[in-house]
């Protein structure tokens, strides 16, 4: 495996660096959202086959971590990023080309594969810069960073989709590829592997994740992150539908997708304020609490038959704000573990997130959503899993060591 040889003072240009390269993945996976409402009608097409656009973007996002994250750990960070936004730059341009759903599909497919190395990379640098309770600090900053992402893709892709056509999305990811290629080239540090004789990659990377997965706590913290993550993609795959039916058009509709990642900002700030005098276990509780309570009042609300954009949209802030103080700290669980396969970790923790993820957003393609009821439903369902985990989770963690 290989480490870092020096771990260079982190400056704000290069925090804010990383911050941009973990959040080109989730800004490429929501900018085209608003354009998802009408695509079945531009290309002649149902809802669920439209979907595939976004779970096939999150199923290579997710399945390229798993390649990534070893692949990092032994010939280095900056090499696989620069690769991947390379990767991501070509699926953004093919995808602005595309001429029916099916290539569409593919081109999203490609620019998911390639936007997965920033996300993997960004982790295992902050795991590599970072320790203890600052590395959870710093996981709330990028969270904070992260939240801006969904709401302010889609109202930039809101407005792109209705003045200049949902081709101009794809043209915007590949121009911030480019410039995010080049910050990384010259502002990223060298992650610098050991000398030592090592096995072939592939064998390598099938120990360190042997190794992970004889590790009773890190199994359980994914499936929280993993279920958290189902949570919110589902959610991101049917508000545009929910809000559809409700007649907010796409350049609206980012406005009430902002409620639960502006949520998230908040959380993840009060996260960095509490990680040092609450607790992380207790902390990720009060999260989970407010999780499970932000969707159970969608459901309620919508039993009672209050129909509309703000009685779907204002409780889910319950949810962002409890993410917010849920995955910081899950989050640094997951890469601390076992420090020497940072990069490893981060790499599971991604696949399993993004294809739960998937689940959660082609799941959405199943139902009818002439209201919330039926999104909630699912997205409780989600909720109520990662409950399960993380109570599996606090049980092992307070046993006696």
């Amino acid at each position: 495996m290989t480490s870092p040889t020096t771990r260079p003072a982190p400056s704000g240009l290069l925090i804010a660096n990383l911050l941009a390269q973990l959040a080109f993945g989730l800004l490429a996976m929501t900018i085209c959202l608003p354009s998802m409402q009408e695509w079945g009608a531009i290309f002649n097409t149902g809802q669920a086959a439209v979907q595939l656009t976004f779970s096939g973007y999150v199923v290579a996002y997710g399945s390229l971590q798993l390649l990534y994250g070893p692949l990092s750990d032994r010939i280095g960070r900056k090499k696989i990023l620069l690769f991947g936004l390379a990767v991501a730059f070509l699926g953004s341009v093919l995808a602005a080309l595309a001429p029916n759903l099916p290539l569409l599909v593919a081109a999203r497919v490609l620019q998911g594969a390639g936007a997965a190395a920033g996300m993997v990379v960004g982790r295992a640098m902050v795991q590599d810069l970072f320790q203890g309770p600052e590395r959870t600090r710093v996981m709330a900053y990028v969270g904070m960073a992260m939240g801006l992402c969904p709401p302010l893709a889609t109202i930039i892709g809101g407005q792109l989709h209705v003045r200049l056509g949902w081709q101009a999305n794809f043209v915007v990811m590949a121009v911030l590829a480019v410039v995010l290629f080049v910050a990384a080239w010259r502002g990223l540090p060298d992650h610098q592997k050991v000398t030592t004789v090592q096995p072939h990659w592939l064998r390598a990377m099938l120990s360190s994740y042997a190794r992970l997965g004889r590790e009773r706590a890190f199994i359980l913290y994914v499936a929280l992150l993993s279920m958290t993550t189902a949570t919110f993609y589902a959610f991101l795959g049917g508000a545009p539908i929910v809000l559809g039916s409700y007649g907010v058009k796409p350049d609206g509709i980012g406005y009430y997708i902002m409620c639960v990642p502006g949520a998230y900002i908040v959380g993840n700030y009060l996260a960095s304020h509490m990680a040092h005098r609450t607790g992380e276990r207790r902390m990720m509780g009060i999260g989970q609490a407010c999780t499970l309570a932000g969707i159970g009042l969608v459901v309620v609300l919508a039993l009672a038959g209050l129909n509309t954009p703000l009685a779907f949209a204002l409780p889910l802030m319950l949810v962002g704000i409890g993410h917010g103080l849920l995955v910081p700290p899950a989050l640094g669980g997951t890469i601390g573990l076992v420090p020497a396969l940072a990069g490893s970790a981060a790499a599971v923790a991604g696949l399993m997130q993004q294809m739960t993820g998937a689940v959660g957003g082609f799941a959405v393609g199943l139902f009818r959503h002439e209201g919330a009821l039926n999104l909630g439903l699912l997205m409780l369902g989600f909720a109520l899993c990662g409950a399960f985990a993380q109570w599996l989770l606090h049980r092992r963690l307070a046993r006696p060591h």
